[in-house]
C-alpha cells in the first residue's frame, strides 16, 4: 500500500459500475491507476498529493464514445458549419456570408443542415444558386447520407438527367428527371471525388481541436467509425499516427478501417495489409500518451429511412416525398452473401466488425452474417458490434445476446423529434415506429450494450444521448422537445446507460483494464458539478463536465467552475 498517492479525489459521490448506483467515497491515484478507495485512499494522502475535492459532484469512469468522426467534426467546424441553425432562411445566410468571408477557396464546403428543415427533407441546387451561383457548393446534411449542392457543382460533375443512380444511392430530381440539388448516400460521390483534398495541416488541427472538444465533455477514449477513403475526406490513419509521434494524441483510439463498397472481397487482404502495418508503425513510436491501433473494419450495410434507403423488411409506406425511384424496401450496401463471405473472413483474421444498421432487414441480415462466421469460425473474441439499430424486428432482438453481438446505441435519437416525426413517421407506420431503438428490451434480454455519439451528426455529450436514454425525450428546455416519449418501455436506468457508455464502450475497444473505478483500473476519469442520480431524471441533460482526467493525467478543466484543492 502506498503512503502517497498522487491524486485523491474526495468529498463527493463514486460511480464505480459494479452496483449501477453512486456511492460516497474517496479514489487515490498513482502513476496512471487506481490503487486505493475509501478509507485507504484516505491514508494514501502524501505531502505531495493533489487533493480534488469533488464537492458534492460525482466522480466517474471516463466516457468512451464507441462511434464518432471526429476528425470530421473537426473539419465541418472549421468549413461552413450549419449546424447552429435551424431554418432555409438562416441556411442559406451563413452560407453567404461564408462564402463572402472566403472568397479564395474555389468550393464552399461544409454541413450540418437538417433535413426536416425543407419540404420533403429535400433543399433545392436553386435556392444554393442565388447565394453561391458562380463556385460549386457541397454540404452534407446533419446524419450525413445526403449532400446539398448547387447547379455548378452538379454541371462540374457532368451530373443531369442522363446520369444513373448508383446502386448505393439516388439523385433526387424534379418531374422530368433533372437533378434538383440533393443527393443521397453514394450518390454524393459523384460530386464529393471534386471537391479538394483536406490538407494534412488542415487534418491535424481538426483532430487536436476536436480532441480538445471532446475532453471537455469527458470523453476519454473512442472508436472513430471511418478510417479510409470516403466521400471528400482521405485515410486519416497518417494523421493519428503523426498525434501520436508529436504527442498531441492523449486519448486511446480505435479506427475502424472503412469497407469500400466499389470494391469486393479482394480488399481483406489489403485491410489485413493496412491493420499490420499501422501496428508496426505505432509500436515502433514507443508513445507512453495515446495509442492508435486498427484491428476494426466498418461495413455500412444500409443508409436511413428519410430517404427510404435504411433497408426494411416491408416495403415503405408510400406517404412520403422521396419521389417515385425512392427503393421500395430501401437499399442493401453489401448483397446478403457477400456480407456473410465478408464477415466470415474478417472474423477469421482476428478483425471485429462494426457494422451500420438502420432498418430492420439490414439489422437482420447483420446478425445473420455474423452467425455464419461463428459457425464457421466458432467462438472468437472479436466483439462485433452493430451500431444505430433504429428499427429492430421483434424477432432478431434475443439474436444479440445469443450471439454475444454489442448493441452501440446512438441513444440522443430515440426520441420524437422533427425529423421523426415529419420524415420517418409517415414512411414507417405505428407498428415499426414502435420498434425503434428497443434498448430496454435488449438489456433485459441480456444483450451487452455500448454507447456513442456519430458526431458531428449530433453532440458529442453524453450527457444529452444519457438523458434521452433514460426518459426518451428532449430536455424540456430543447427547442425540439417534444412531450410524449418514444417507446418509454424501452428506456434504461441511469447506471445501466452509464455502464454502457463507460465499461461497455471500453469492453468493444478491448480495454478490460478501465471503464470501472476499481483498484487496478486506469485511472480515466471524469468529475461533474452534480449527482445526476440524486435529482429528478428530468435534470440529467444540465449535467456538466468539471474535470477530465487520461490515466491519471488531466487533460481538461472546466474554466467556470474550479474543485482543487492543495494545488
Amino acid at each position: 500500500m502506498t503512503s502517497n498517492a498522487d491524486t485523491v479525489f474526495t468529498g463527493g459521490t463514486v460511480f464505480r459500475n459494479a452496483l449501477l448506483t453512486p456511492q460516497s467515497g474517496a479514489v487515490a491515484v498513482s502513476d496512471g491507476r487506481i490503487v486505493a478507495l475509501d478509507a485507504d485512499a484516505h491514508a494514501a494522502i502524501g505531502p505531495d498529493t493533489e487533493i480534488v475535492d469533488l464537492r458534492g459532484g460525482l466522480l466517474l469512469p471516463g466516457f468512451v464514445d464507441a462511434h464518432v468522426h471526429p476528425i470530421e467534426a473537426g473539419l465541418e467546424q472549421l468549413a461552413c458549419d450549419l449546424s447552429a441553425e435551424r431554418t432555409p432562411e438562416e441556411y442559406l445566410a451563413t452560407i453567404a456570408a461564408y462564402a463572402e468571408a472566403h472568397p479564395e477557396r474555389p468550393w464552399i464546403v461544409g454541413g450540418g443542415w437538417q433535413q426536416a428543415a425543407f419540404p420533403g427533407g429535400t433543399p433545392l441546387a436553386a435556392d444554393l444558386d442565388r447565394v453561391v451561383p458562380h463556385r460549386p457548393v457541397f454540404l452534407q446534411n446533419r446524419d450525413h447520407h445526403g449532400a446539398w449542392v448547387n447547379t455548378a457543382a452538379l454541371r462540374l460533375a457532368g451530373i443531369d438527367h442522363t446520369t444513373p443512380d448508383p446502386a448505393d444511392g439516388r439523385i433526387e430530381r424534379d418531374a422530368d428527371g433533372t437533378p434538383n440539388g440533393m443527393l443521397h448516400e453514394g450518390a454524393r460521390s459523384l460530386v464529393s471525388r471534386f471537391v479538394p483534398v483536406d490538407t494534412d495541416e488542415d487534418v491535424a488541427a481538426a483532430l487536436v481541436a476536436a480532441q480538445q472538444t471532446l475532453h471537455g465533455f469527458g470523453v476519454t477514449g473512442w472508436q472513430d467509425a471511418i478510417v479510409g477513403d470516403y466521400g471528400s475526406h482521405t485515410d486519416t490513419s497518417d494523421a493519428y499516427l503523426q498525434a501520436m509521434a508529436d504527442g498531441s494524441l492523449v486519448s486511446d483510439v480505435v479506427g475502424a478501417l472503412w469497407w469500400d463498397r466499389d470494391r469486393g472481397l479482394e480488399q481483406i487482404d489489403d485491410l489485413i495489409a493496412r491493420r499490420d502495418a499501422i501496428a508496426r508503425r505505432a509500436a515502433a513510436l514507443g508513445t507512453t500518451t495515446g495509442r492508435f491501433t486498427a484491428g476494426t473494419v466498418k461495413i455500412m450495410q444500409d443508409g436511413i429511412p428519410e430517404n427510404r434507403t435504411a433497408a426494411m423488411i416491408d416495403p415503405y409506406l408510400r406517404t412520403c416525398h422521396c419521389g417515385d425511384t425512392a427503393p421500395e424496401h430501401g437499399i442493401s450496401f453489401l448483397e446478403p452473401a457477400i456480407l456473410v463471405e465478408a464477415v466470415t473472413r474478417l472474423d477469421a483474421a482476428g478483425f471485429q466488425v462494426h457494422f451500420h444498421a438502420i432498418g430492420d432487414r439490414a439489422v437482420r441480415e447483420c446478425l445473420d452474417a455474423l452467425e455464419a462466421a461463428r459457425d464457421s469460425n466458432g467462438e472468437s473474441d472479436n466483439r462485433h458490434h452493430i451500431a444505430h439499430v433504429q428499427i429492430v424486428h421483434p424477432d432478431d432482438l434475443p439474436r444479440f445476446a445469443r450471439l454475444g453481438v454489442t448493441m452501440n446505441m446512438q441513444a440522443l435519437w430515440a426520441t420524437w423529434e422533427p425529423q421523426m416525426l415529419e420524415l420517418n413517421l409517415p414512411l414507417l407506420g405505428d407498428e415499426r415506429a414502435s420498434w425503434q431503438y428497443p434498448f430496454g428490451d435488449a438489456a433485459r434480454l441480456g444483450t451487452l450494450l455500448c454507447a456513442g455519439s456519430d458526431w458531428p451528426v449530433t453532440t458529442p455529450d453524453p450527457w444529452q444521448a444519457l438523458h434521452v436514454a433514460v426518459n426518451r425525450t428532449l430536455p424540456a428546455d430543447d427547442p425540439d422537445h417534444h412531450a410524449e416519449p418514444l417507446n418509454p418501455g424501452q428506456s434504461l436506468t441511469l447506471g445501466a446507460a452509464i455502464a454502457a457508455y463507460t465499461r461497455g464502450s471500453n469492453r468493444i475497444d478491448h480495454r478490460d483494464d478501465t471503464g470501472v473505478i476499481e483498484v487496478g483500473a486506469v485511472a480515466d476519469l471524469v468529475l461533474v458539478d452534480r449527482d445526476p442520480f440524486a435529482g429528478p431524471t428530468t435534470e440529467i441533460a444540465h449535467t456538466r463536465t468539471v474535470g477530465t482526467w487520461i490515466a491519471g493525467r488531466r487533460v481538461f478543466t472546466s474554466t467556470t467552475t474550479s474543485t482543487e484543492q492543495g494545488t
